[in-house]
Formats: C-alpha cells, sequence, structure tokens
C-alpha cells in the first residue's frame, strides 16, 4: 500500500490538513476567548432582577395560565418533551435542580437541558459509535475491540452531564469560600454604619461584584428574597441550600440568631471573619507541610535521572574510550 493510504474514506494528506485546520481554528479560538475582556457581573444582574420580578409577582399577583401560542424553539421542545415524560416531577428532579443550583444554574431551563442531557446523550453517543465503527469502518483492525469502545462511549454519554455539573459546582463553592472572609469583613462594616442587612448584602455585591462574581451573586439574590419572601428565615435558609458549605452554614446561623433574637450582628461577623481566615491559612500551610513529600516522586523520576547524567555521563565517555584504546 503507498503513502496515500485510505483511512476511513480519506487519504493520509486530506487527514493532515483536516488536523491542521482544526487546530489552527482552536488555537484562533482561544486567542480571541484570551484577549476578550468580560464584565464577570454582565448577565448576572439582568438574571437577578428578572428573579425579582418572578418573585414579586408570584407574591402579589395571582398565577395566570399561560398562553397555548407559543414560539416553538428548541427549549419549548424540550420542555413538551420533558413535560410528558414527567422528568420533572420525581424526587431525583428535585436533587438535579438543588445540584444545579448549587452550580449556579438555578432556572428551569437548566433543569431541562439537564434532564434531556442525561437522556439523549448516551442514546446520541451510542448511534455515534455504531456509525464509526459499523457503518464508516474506522479501526478496522480490531473488530473484536469495538463493543468495548460502543459500551465506553455510551457510559461517557450517561456521566458527562454529572461530571460537568460537580466540576461548575466544585469550582463555585471553592470561589465562595476563598472570598467570604473578605465579604464578611465588609458587612461588618456596613452592620456598624447602620445599615440593614438587606442593604449590607447589596453593597457587598456591589463592592466585590468584579473580584467575586460567584459570592456577589449569591449576596445579591439573598438580598432579593429578603424583601420579597414572606418569611426572611426563608430567604437564609435558601441560601445555607444554594451554597453547600459549612462556613455559610455558619454565617447563616449567625444572620438567623440575630434576626430572631436581636444580637450584635457585627460582633459575630467579625469573629466569624476572623476564624475563617484562619483556617484558611491552616489549610495553607498543611499544603505547604505536604509539599516536600509530594515532590519526592518527581524528584525521582524527572530529577534525579538527569542528575546522574549530567554528573557520570563525561566519566562514562571517557571509561568507554580508554577501554577502546587499551583494546
Amino acid at each position: 500500500m503507498d503513502t496515500a493510504a485510505v483511512f476511513a474514506g480519506l487519504s493520509v494528506v486530506d487527514l493532515l490538513s483536516l488536523g491542521a485546520g482544526v487546530t489552527t481554528l482552536l488555537i484562533l479560538v482561544a486567542v480571541y476567548q484570551a484577549a476578550l475582556v468580560r464584565d464577570p457581573m454582565k448577565g448576572r444582574m439582568k438574571a437577578l432582577m428578572e428573579r425579582r420580578d418572578m418573585l414579586k409577582a408570584g407574591l402579589m399577583q395571582p398565577k395566570r395560565r399561560t398562553s397555548p401560542i407559543r414560539r416553538a424553539n428548541g427549549l419549548d421542545i424540550m420542555h413538551r418533551l420533558a413535560n410528558r415524560m414527567k422528568l420533572l416531577q420525581d424526587e431525583h428532579s428535585e436533587k438535579a435542580a438543588r445540584k444545579l443550583a448549587q452550580a449556579g444554574l438555578r432556572s428551569r431551563d437548566a433543569l431541562v437541558v439537564y434532564q434531556i442531557a442525561r437522556l439523549s446523550l448516551p442514546l446520541a453517543m451510542g448511534l455515534t459509535a455504531i456509525i464509526l465503527f459499523y457503518g464508516v469502518g474506522i479501526l478496522p483492525g480490531a473488530d473484536g475491540l469495538h463493543p468495548f469502545f460502543a459500551i465506553s462511549l455510551v457510559l461517557a454519554g450517561l456521566k458527562l452531564p454529572d461530571l460537568y455539573v460537580r466540576n461548575t459546582r466544585t469550582k463555585r463553592m471553592s470561589a465562595i469560600g476563598k472570598t467570604l472572609p473578605d465579604a464578611l469583613d465588609l458587612m461588618v462594616v456596613c452592620a456598624e454604619a447602620g445599615l440593614t442587612l438587606d442593604a449590607a448584602l447589596n453593597r457587598v455585591a456591589g463592592e466585590l461584584g468584579k473580584a467575586a462574581p460567584e459570592l456577589a451573586d449569591e449576596c445579591c439574590l439573598t438580598a432579593i428574597e429578603l424583601g420579597f419572601l414572606p418569611e426572611r428565615r426563608q430567604a437564609l435558609e435558601n441560601l445555607s441550600a444554594r451554597v453547600d458549605l459549612p462556613m455559610v452554614r455558619s454565617v447563616v446561623a449567625t444572620l438567623m440568631q440575630s434576626e430572631r433574637y436581636g444580637t450584635p450582628l457585627a460582633a459575630s461577623l467579625r469573629v466569624l471573619a476572623a476564624e475563617f481566615r484562619n483556617e484558611r491559612l491552616m489549610r495553607a500551610e498543611e499544603k505547604a507541610a505536604r509539599l516536600p513529600a509530594t515532590l519526592t516522586v518527581p524528584l525521582i523520576l524527572f530529577i534525579l535521572p538527569a542528575l546522574f547524567v549530567v554528573l557520570m555521563g563525561p566519566a562514562a565517555c571517557k571509561m568507554t574510550e580508554d577501554f577502546i584504546n587499551r583494546g
């Protein structure tokens, strides 16, 4: 077979050209994303205002039936499919909605897309595997591995939505935990200045909007719910449910105690801020203490062999040369 061998209907030159084109496109997209400056609060304030309008409409106006004439777009089709298959009415959907809220995806559309993705991705990946392995004929020399690869693609399609939500949730929780002590310091200043809890949360959200958009988003939403929900306790419990962190639960318990018994809010928040900052410092010291043990394996595998080659290489070359000359 010559150099122009055909692979999956394409020649080697076509495959190389396609790979070079895809690589160039990815590089251009990466450069564009790096050069593009985004406002982290752009879009968040609009979503929060929509949330406030929904709360206000739900509390102050009677519920109205939606019009049967709706624009048939992708989300409408997903909503109809989810309602027909009853994907939003069981306990699993409530757990999924809680996980999505913790990841920052609080709209009902996100829940519908997540449920439809969990249902359709395994089927789509399985169909793709059948087309690639048995239709196009990729990897013709490994026919016995085709079922294994197909099952792996189906399992990947089943786990991809959960992995995405879990990764997004972990990053969001980590970002909120890192900036929470600074937010508590700002809340202490606001409380000592005489601001109410709603105004203090709004001020903290405004001050930390660009530095900590995730925490600012939660503070702003909590302030909106404090103003519209019938019970202020419910707004604080919603914050604790959306941000599943021990630090946030402690803050919520302190705020609820202050709301109920009238205890000094500034002193309690100051103590919590100092405690959280000390805890963050202890975690940093713990990571620094683990660093020598962590570097042992890379040192043995990558640094010491290169060091031995540099130190012993000239001597080995000299000894080899002497043996050859004597022989």
